[in-house]
């Protein structure tokens, strides 16, 4: 589409398929879309592509259509061979061979199977189709409006949502969920009598494998049916809902399922009823199951009306101690979405403990891709690093979270209708590597950047870009909330520091700093049992002090300011290195992107080039508003002897 950044599929990408021939065999629409895209590059770059047979330098050939995603891949006698059992797993296979590039159609290969490791692999839209007066048109977006919704409908023209379809079939993405888990008035009605707006959305992503997915409320049957109730167990609520899902089923036959947030934040849910959340949620999986679809149920539920002055309530706790009671009794096409840590998306948690204490239940583990509290895609902040934490972290010491996610892997996205799709032309990196990554968990997600820097920048500037992105998450970490502790944001959008922001609020997300010490205490022996919710061997290193890893002291608990940590700095000595250190490493990273001019597009590096200006201002503020306020509570000064205010 005219004027849209192509992100990592620009057209050079196809040039090693575009200039050879190609043969396509098999039928159907997924074929069809493999068979254009091939075409597209030939016409582009002089090759030629045929469903007859001939000799050739790709075949990608569909077996069957079983419905799998996998593929074979392999090299022989010059000819490069893709093969499939499943029509996606066609389309998979192509896009290997786009990012292998020349590699290839280079050398021998035996045959080597590709296959996804997780079966749904989704994005979650938080789109509102009605502006929200509060939170706008995208609720913690970043890159301007919605793809999917403009003036209080479809947005007329949805060849850019084709064009999204494609960017995330490239990456190995499979679902989407089209509006905000936060379900309004207006986006209530998407369920029933403005189905076909969905419908026109999921018509536009099929081509590219997508299964649309539909945030509804819990309040449905009232909201929308009349009803006086919307208890789970009430007949006429079962009906109304069985219903509904048929009506959605005849107008999008391969609709993927709900997404539920229910007895969360204000939204309505079961326990108006005396309810449980499998109550909740097993209602919907049976309105849902005749058709093969799923509902996906999300564990973000605590107390959000805490009262800050008591300390033994937890929002930390929250999530294990609500749905552990409930393992096994949820439906088998009930998925619980778990997000990776215990409190929203921190640049530093540990590993929610529910995912390893739910073995009778599917979980789903969900990621933010938008980066809410990341720097909102004015900083650069690659999260690979983080989420390749969080899907290899042994949950028992043995299995890992990637393992254990049998639901899936979602992530909250991080797109918009900017025209570098991202609002921060870096952001890119993220929702690549997250697709990349729910594909292969255990991959290594600096190769994962690699990839991306790859399709997206060809090799000039690769090294450059590298070094501005391979450490950021780290570099945001230190100049932002030290040790794990968390927040210190501004109240409601979330950007820019404030230490006390939410010191004294009933979200329950606190650090507890005074004259002598900061950090929260969820140890079993003095705390609020927090810790104890781990498995062995986690529980007892969280529990200790001496165990505790730094980077999740404060987490875990209330230390002095000159407790020393594992790297033989003090707490508030590593307060003031870090911020200071962040700082330095973002002007660092401004003047490697400054150099890459004139090897990057024009308009992407001036986008970037003013998101680092905004970056730099941030940091430098959230260095000084945080030394300063632990320097005024410590009354300890900076070994080093630099300003502090």
């Amino acid at each position: 589409m005219q004027g849209v950044d192509p992100a990592w599929l620009p057209d050079e990408a196809f040039r090693p398929i575009g200039t050879r021939r190609t043969l396509i065999r098999g039928s159907g629409p997924l074929v069809d879309t493999v068979h254009g895209e091939v075409a597209a590059a030939c016409e582009r770059f002089g090759g030629s592509v045929s469903r007859e047979l001939e000799s050739c330098d790709l075949v990608l050939e569909l077996d069957g259509d079983d419905g799998s995603e996998g593929f074979v891949y392999g090299r022989r006698d010059g000819c490069t061979t893709v093969t499939a059992s499943g029509a996606r797993g066609l389309l998979y296979g192509f896009f290997h061979v786009v990012r292998l590039g020349e590699a290839a159609f280079q050398g021998q290969l035996q045959q080597e199977q590709q296959q996804p490791q997780l079966a749904l692999r989704m994005l979650d839209h938080w789109d509102n189709v009605a502006v929200h007066p509060v939170m706008g048109q995208v609720e913690r977006g970043y890159a301007g409006g919605s793809l999917f919704w403009e003036d209080g409908r479809t947005r007329g023209d949805l060849g850019r949502v084709r064009q999204y379809g494609r960017l995330l079939a490239a990456c190995g993405i499979n679902a989407v969920a089209v509006n905000n888990v936060n379900v309004h008035a207006t986006e209530a009605r998407l369920l029933t009598d403005r189905i076909g707006e969905v419908a026109d959305i999921a018509g536009a992503l099929r081509p590219y494998g997508m299964r649309v997915h539909l945030s509804v409320t819990f309040a449905a049957p009232m909201v929308l049916g009349g009803l006086p109730t919307a208890d789970p167990l009430d007949p006429d609520v079962s009906a109304w809902w069985a219903e509904a899902t048929a009506r959605v089923y005849a107008a999008i036959p391969d609709f993927g399922g709900f997404v539920v947030k229910a007895d969360s934040e204000g939204q309505p849910g079961p326990f108006a009823y005396r309810r449980t959340h499998a109550d909740g949620a097993n209602m919907l999986a049976a309105a849902l199951e005749p058709h093969g679809g799923t509902v996906h149920w999300r564990a973000f539920v605590y107390d959000h009306r805490q009262d800050w002055r008591d300390r033994s309530t937890d929002r930390a706790r929250a999530a294990y101690d609500h749905f552990v009671p409930l393992d096994g009794e949820f439906a088998d096409n009930a998925v619980l979405q778990v997000k990776h840590g215990p409190m929203d998306f921190q640049v530093r948690e540990p590993v929610s403990p529910l995912i390893g204490a739910m073995p009778g239940t599917r979980l789903a583990v969900e990621f933010q891709a938008t980066q809410e509290y990341t720097g909102q895609q004015r900083h650069a902040c690659w999260l690979g690093p983080m989420w390749s934490e969080v899907l290899r972290f042994g949950m028992d010491g043995d299995a890992m979270v990637g393992e254990v996610a049998r639901g899936g892997l979602v992530a909250v996205s991080n797109v918009g209708d900017d025209v570098f799709w991202t609002g921060h032309p870096l952001a890119q990196a993220n929702l690549y590597t997250f697709g990349r990554l729910a594909w292969e968990p255990g991959a290594d997600p600096h190769r994962v950047l690699d990839e991306w820097i790859g399709l997206t920048f060809g090799s000039g500037p690769a090294a450059g870009v590298r070094a501005v992105l391979t450490g950021s998450w780290r570099t945001y970490e230190k100049y932002t909330a030290p040790l794990g502790v968390g927040f210190m944001v501004q109240p409601g959008h979330h950007y820019g520091p404030s230490v006390d922001g939410y010191e004294y609020s009933p979200w329950g997300t606190y650090h507890f700093a005074d004259r002598d010490g900061l950090g929260v205490d969820r140890s079993v022996a003095s705390g609020t049992g927090y810790a104890g919710q781990y498995a062995k061997p986690w529980a007892e290193v969280y529990e200790s002090v001496e165990t505790c890893p730094d980077e999740l002291l404060l987490f875990f608990h209330h230390v002095s300011y000159d407790h020393t940590l594992h790297s033989g700095k003090t707490v508030i000595q590593h307060i003031y290195d870090t911020h200071f250190e962040g700082v330095a490493e973002v002007e660092a990273a401004r003047e490697v992107w400054a150099s890459l001019a004139g090897l990057v597009d024009p308009a992407r590096h001036a986008r970037v080039t003013e998101r680092f200006e905004e970056q730099l201002r941030s940091a430098r503020e959230w260095r000084d508003q945080v030394n300063s306020y632990f320097f005024r509570k410590s009354g300890v000064p900076d070994e080093r002897g630099r300003t502090i205010y």
